[in-house]
């Protein structure tokens, strides 16, 4: 009770707000289509972005959420989310005051590099958190890469686990066999250039014409 209640404390005070580590514009990815909607934090290795952070999200106005999932429908055009500020520590499995929606404007591109805001002020619904990892800001080198699947229909996603200190931020859109393992898979890692679609397909026992593209890779923020 008493961390519930300093949790509700937190979210009264606009002054303790701002001092939380985790306080903050956490930008995202967004990506996916008519199988689920997906936004993936576009982290950084300081306060208060560091962390990776996926989540399976929905818009509350019906209209728009079908909208959007039909225009992103597995494409691979970069979109990201803009939302008002909020504490990405709140979105951690078994928070005491749990994040359950955001208001957003919805951007074509990079919301801080010339993207167009096609969508403003939607409401994002927050269904699962998919993946919430703290980044170490250790300086450290893998010799694989390690992606995650997201999605379980046939349009799918590949996202990569941030793991190494200078690193790459990547997400791959492709279409799966019928029945395909939703595992985790591992490509060997050059650096921070991206695994071409050979090697991908390779790891997902899949032809490389089942890559469909990136949707995002960044590495500035990652360095």
């Amino acid at each position: 009770m008493k961390t519930l209640l300093m949790a509700l404390s937190l979210l009264a005070s606009p002054t303790a707000l701002a001092a939380a580590p985790t306080y903050g514009q956490h930008g995202m990815a967004l990506f996916g289509g008519k199988d689920g909607l997906y936004a993936s934090h576009l982290p950084m290795f300081h306060a208060p972005h560091d962390y990776q952070v996926v989540l399976r999200v929905r818009l509350a106005d019906p209209r728009l959420d079908a909208a959007v999932k039909q225009r992103l429908d597995g494409n691979t055009a970069l979109w990201t989310v803009a939302p008002e500020p909020f504490e990405l520590a709140r979105l951690q499995p078994g928070a005491p005051a749990p994040l359950l929606r955001f208001q957003a404007d919805l951007v074509l591109g990079h919301f801080e590099q010339g993207g167009q805001t096609v969508y403003p002020g939607a409401t994002v619904v927050i269904d699962q958190v998919l993946l919430f990892r703290k980044l170490s800001p250790e300086v450290k080198t893998s010799a694989v890469a390690r992606y995650v699947q997201v999605g379980n229909g046939k349009q799918r996603y590949l996202v990569k686990e941030i793991d190494s200190r200078p690193d790459f931020d990547h997400i791959v859109s492709y279409r799966a066999a019928a029945r395909a393992s939703n595992v985790p898979v591992s490509v060997a890692k050059s650096g921070v250039s991206a695994p071409d679609a050979k090697a991908l397909a390779a790891a997902l026992h899949a032809l490389p014409s089942a890559i469909r593209g990136t949707v995002y890779y960044y590495t500035d923020d990652l360095r």
